[in-house]
């Protein structure tokens, strides 16, 4: 497992469902919704539909959380950060504390998946202030804390550390268990299953490995979605080329492949093919091997170039924030000054009224005792 694997959480966006909207709008994110994993595109080109009408904050920020889903499921991090932190900087300005931690945990997907890890532990952390508002024994509640022990799991082993990531994948997986419609978590879980299955894999567990890729694959299905059963075909995969049954391998990765088509996962794809160059090698099948190991490269090489994209724009981003924040700071510093002048002035008239009050209050004195004085 040479290949470094990226964290799949694009699932974990969690969007906010809007009241009182009409049919059509309704229908049309629905649609959008069900498109993110296996039509991208066509899901995009529904949110930028829809994001072109008059819509009210709320609804905004959900097709903005749409579109950043969406724009992860083509690897596309760069256009996927702009939406997000649009919905950020939208979610701020409500008072609805679902969808400022919904969008909070997003944000702190986006820096994960993109190793930005300080970033997305900062994000947890602000984000943990809006847990604690929501009431205990609720769905919400679960959802996001299930999301949360997800992002850190996958922190950690990206950083190979699987045992701490077990622990925080399992917990993960106990609050998606207690969330009463399993039909919304379904997809969640698969990737959660899917993180634990490669852990296994790390510590050499072969068998609990094989149990959770297929949970992971069980979980993908009954919420029909082929591009996370393809991950999870892909891990099944490795456990067989471990033990070098790299034909069943083979064909484990050709159903992932078939099920990958129309997706356009770069790093889906990355990994499957990797895998198939590799199978290929084991069982001396050179023409094939060179294929993929072709196919491996490209996707390699255009998800660099992505994810330098993506950092490009981060900073960016960091330096607006930095600069915001430096043009507040000189702000306040200048109200201070101003504050400052404006107390100093009024306490110097003040002294200077009473000085001169009691200079006068002296004169009066003196003119006094010289009348006293005369006439006695």
């Amino acid at each position: 497992m040479k290949l470094k694997l990226k964290v799949f959480s694009f699932i974990f966006l969690s969007f906010i469902f809007i009241n009182g909207q009409n049919t059509s709008y309704t229908s049309l994110l629905k649609k959008a919704k069900l498109e993110i994993y296996d039509n991208p595109d066509k899901a995009i080109h529904i949110g930028k539909q829809l994001l072109k009408k008059d819509n009210d904050l709320k609804t905004s920020i959900e097709i903005y959380m749409l579109l950043s889903t969406a724009n992860v499921a083509k690897r596309n991090f760069e256009a996927s950060l702009m939406y997000i932190l649009k919905a950020k900087e939208l979610s701020q300005k409500t008072n609805d504390t679902k969808s400022q931690l919904s969008v909070l945990v997003s944000v702190a997907i986006q820096y994960q998946q993109m190793e930005l890890f300080s970033k997305s532990l900062e994000t947890l952390n602000e984000a943990d202030q809006y847990l604690v508002k929501l009431p205990d024994g609720t769905t919400e509640k679960y959802t996001e804390t299930a999301t949360i022990y997800a992002i850190k799991g996958m922190i950690y082993k990206s950083q190979s550390n699987s045992e701490i990531a077990l622990e925080k994948f399992l917990i993960s997986i106990e609050n998606f268990e207690k969330v009463p419609v399993k039909k919304t978590t379904y997809s969640n879980m698969s990737v959660v299953y899917y993180n634990i299955g490669y852990c296994y894999l790390n510590l050499n567990l072969i068998d609990k490995a094989q149990r959770a890729f297929l949970q992971s694959i069980d979980c993908a299905q009954r919420n029909n979605a082929k591009s996370l059963e393809a991950f999870a075909l892909k891990g099944m995969s490795e456990v067989y080329k471990q033990k070098h049954d790299n034909k069943i391998a083979i064909h484990l990765l050709v159903k992932a492949e078939n099920l990958s088509k129309n997706i356009g996962d770069i790093i889906l794809n990355e990994g499957i093919y990797n895998e198939m160059a590799n199978n290929y090698l084991a069982i001396g099948q050179q023409d094939l091997y060179q294929l993929y190991n072709r196919k491996y490269f490209e996707m390699r090489f255009k998800r660099k170039q992505n994810e330098l994209s993506s950092i490009n724009q981060v900073i960016d981003n960091h330096n607006k924030e930095t600069s915001a924040k430096s043009q507040k700071l000189k702000s306040q510093y200048h109200d201070m000054n101003i504050l400052s002048f404006v107390i100093a002035g009024i306490l110097i008239s003040l002294l200077l009224y009473f000085i001169l009050k009691i200079r006068k209050q002296n004169k009066k004195f003196q003119k006094r005792i010289q009348q006293i004085i005369k006439t006695s």
